[in-house]
């Protein structure tokens, strides 16, 4: 399978046509053709639904788009750091973060690495633990800040001397959000949003006391930008970080933190034997000699 006909295929599914992916590709159209079908016979599976004037993807054909997105990310990725190896301290660290308080940390340790290294890029991706540590995992980010608690025996990590309230996201006109606190047998009795995550729902399950089915759950979320629209709709209260809010909310929301507090920590942590750039390794160095207890 070569990455030629990787990139014919994805070019194919954005285009949904046969004839405009060769257009674009500047190849006849039977060429194409000719490949799509050799690839599906390497698979062995359909990957297309071919209709007279628009293509589809089949369950088969959109499992392999993923993959395939994925393998040319991590060849960019490869190539990319070997070709900067070769330069003056540069390359691409790419980090995965968490919303959280941790999002200014890093960028002011950004800021700071940057002004000793000026050739290093970032590349940034924000998203819940579960997403992080699924790209740790495959390799598509070096490092990545999440938030406790997390699952850390394939990964090497600093603890982060940062910590973050848990509380509930409300309307600013809801009567609860005159309080300075809300109490936690109060709160498992609403409508929630919590994160999606299974890990942390059971935790936030256990501060109730109860189980997440005895919960009034009427969706979850990974990140608090659609939570907070369905909380103006007065659809439920969200549960997230105060960072999270801080970073996300909108002028008609607030937070109001748990009672008693709940709070968790961060960590920044990359796969245990990965091997890093020179850049990415002096910004692990660089964010161990740094971080402020």
């Amino acid at each position: 399978m070569e990455l030629r006909v990787l990139n014919y295929y994805l070019t194919v599914a954005r285009e949904g046509s046969i004839t405009k992916a060769a257009e674009v590709l500047h190849v006849s159209q039977p060429n194409l053709s000719r490949q799509l079908k050799q690839l599906e016979e390497e698979l062995g599976t359909i990957l297309f639904f071919r209709g007279t004037k628009k293509i589809t993807l089949t369950n088969d054909g959109i499992l392999f788009q993923q993959r395939a997105n994925e393998i040319i990310s991590l060849v960019s990725k490869t190539t990319n750091e070997f070709t900067q190896q070769k330069e003056s301290l540069a390359g691409t660290i790419s980090i995965g973060c968490v919303e959280s308080v941790a999002s200014r940390m890093l960028s002011k340790v950004l800021r700071d690495f940057s002004e000793r290294y000026p050739l290093v890029r970032y590349d940034l991706y924000s998203a819940d633990g579960d997403d992080i540590r699924e790209k740790l995992d495959k390799g598509l980010i070096d490092v990545g800040i999440l938030l406790e608690p997390i699952e850390t025996s394939k990964y090497n990590y600093i603890r982060l001397p940062y910590l973050e309230k848990w509380g509930v996201v409300m309307r600013r006109d809801d009567p609860l959000a005159l309080r300075e606190t809300i109490g936690l047998e109060e709160v498992s009795r609403l409508p929630l949003i919590p994160p999606r995550r299974m890990i942390v729902k059971n935790e936030i399950s256990n501060w109730f006391g109860t189980t997440e089915e005895e919960l009034q759950i009427v969706a979850t979320h990974n990140l608090l930008t659609n939570a907070s629209l369905l909380v103006e709709e007065k659809l439920g209260y969200a549960i997230c970080v105060e960072g999270a809010h801080e970073i996300r909310g909108s002028r008609n929301t607030c937070f109001i933190p748990f009672a008693p507090i709940r709070t968790t920590g961060h960590v920044f942590a990359w796969r245990k034997s990965q091997i890093f750039n020179s850049a990415t390794e002096l910004f692990i160095q660089f964010i161990r000699d740094n971080k402020k207890a």
